[in-house]
């Protein structure tokens, strides 16, 4: 499946949510300003990788669902001192969901399904575990949004603001940004999940 969409008139640019408002409507003047982070307000959170939509599917876990992508990324983390942890899946309240090396020392990988043997490393657990469970989310639990933002970028200019900015999937020295893949989604640049190397 691809997800190649008609290239709307403004593409959405992506900025920090750190940087001051006035520096955001020096950087991009007009532009509508959407905060998709879980502290953004609605219904633009629902884009949050934290905002729990439910029943979302975990890789590799057959029957086994999850509320948040976040909970499916931090629950199948494995750590030196902890394997996987399916609780984080039932978590919908958007907070508790962090594991950290502080508390369970430093990362192995991320587990290739709940009862998997595999473990995926940072590069491989980004295309297998979070790009199809956020893919998942695009696609059945936030398409109307989706269209509402392909209509504002019609509009004019659009920035989404994240804590993260890298959308380099290649990039493994900063977290990923999950509205730098809502822009690409929206721009039709997502390409095949399963098999684009390209970004």
């Amino acid at each position: 499946m691809t997800a190649e969409h008609p290239a709307v008139g403004s593409s959405p640019a992506v900025a920090s949510r750190r940087k001051a408002a006035a520096t955001i409507e020096r950087e991009f003047p007009g532009a509508t300003v959407l905060d998709l982070t879980s502290r953004g307000s609605a219904p633009w959170v629902r884009f949050s990788p934290f905002y729990p939509h439910g029943g979302l599917p975990v890789p590799f876990s057959p029957g086994v669902t999850a509320e948040s992508v976040e909970g499916v990324w931090q629950g199948l983390k494995v750590f030196e001192t902890a394997d996987v942890d399916p609780a984080k899946f039932a978590v919908s309240s958007m907070k508790g969901l962090k594991r950290t090396v502080r508390r369970f020392g430093p990362v192995r990988g991320h587990r290739r399904g709940v009862g998997g043997t595999d473990l995926l490393d940072y590069a491989a657990a980004r295309r297998a575990i979070y790009l199809p469970t956020y893919r998942f989310v695009l696609e059945n639990r936030v398409a109307d949004l989706v269209e509402d933002l392909r209509a504002l970028c019609d509009r004019g200019p659009v920035v989404l603001l994240d804590y993260e900015t890298n959308g380099d999937l290649n990039d493994l020295s900063k977290p990923l940004s999950h509205a730098a893949l809502v822009a690409k989604w929206v721009r039709g640049e997502w390409g095949d999940v399963e098999n684009d190397r390209s970004f």
